[in-house]
């Protein structure tokens, strides 16, 4: 069975804008994925990259146009200013990590009920009430948003040092069990393709 790493951040329109693409193909492959979200300003801090606001203003404004172009290609919603961007993504992440440690809900579907908070429904993901609502949704106990938060921080900890190990500087990023990167919500398609030769 193919095994898939998966590097995103609660935070990044990008991976919101993959929407379950992910969850499709990996069920198409018989695919077990891994989810790893990470803190996204660190990473950029430590491979090079530059958080969003302190871009030159041309690579701000392309970045707003391709998000535009990305949601109406995939027929998302999105808010291009969000009210709670960017927020704490700690406990979203810590709740996502508690989730895949206990299993018997949808994961895919609590990430992406993350993202859609932030990006569509202007709801702060840092929020106790907004994280137990997410988890629920996602057939998961709402107190996995208290347990577990030890855990939680050294996984989240632990999933930016792979991430920068395995060559991962953005999100969403694929690593599948033989080494192929994949960065980008428009790569879902490349990775399908990979999978399939396997």
């Amino acid at each position: 069975m193919a095994k898939i790493d998966y590097y995103f951040s609660t935070l990044s329109p990008f991976t919101y804008l993959a929407g379950g693409r992910l969850e499709e193909v990996a069920a198409k492959h018989g695919a077990t994925v891994t989810y790893k979200p990470l803190d996204i300003m660190a990473l950029f801090g430590r491979t090079g990259g530059t958080p969003p606001k302190d871009r030159h203003p041309s690579r701000q404004e392309y970045r707003t146009i391709e998000m535009e172009r990305q949601a109406t290609l995939t027929g998302l919603p999105i808010n291009l200013k969000p009210a709670h961007w960017p927020t704490n993504a700690a406990p979203s992440s810590y709740a996502i990590i508690a989730a895949q440690n206990a299993g018997g809900g949808d994961l895919g579907k609590l990430v992406q009920g993350f993202l859609s908070a932030v990006w569509a429904e202007e709801k702060n993901i840092a929020e106790d009430d907004v994280v137990r609502a997410m988890l629920e949704g996602a057939g998961f106990d709402p107190a996995l948003a208290e347990s577990g938060l030890l855990t939680g921080a050294e996984t989240y900890a632990q999933n930016l040092e792979d991430a920068v190990s395995a060559g991962v500087f953005g999100a969403p990023f694929y690593i599948t069990e033989d080494g192929a990167r994949f960065w980008g919500q428009d790569r879902v398609d490349a990775l399908d393709w990979h999978l399939g030769r396997s």
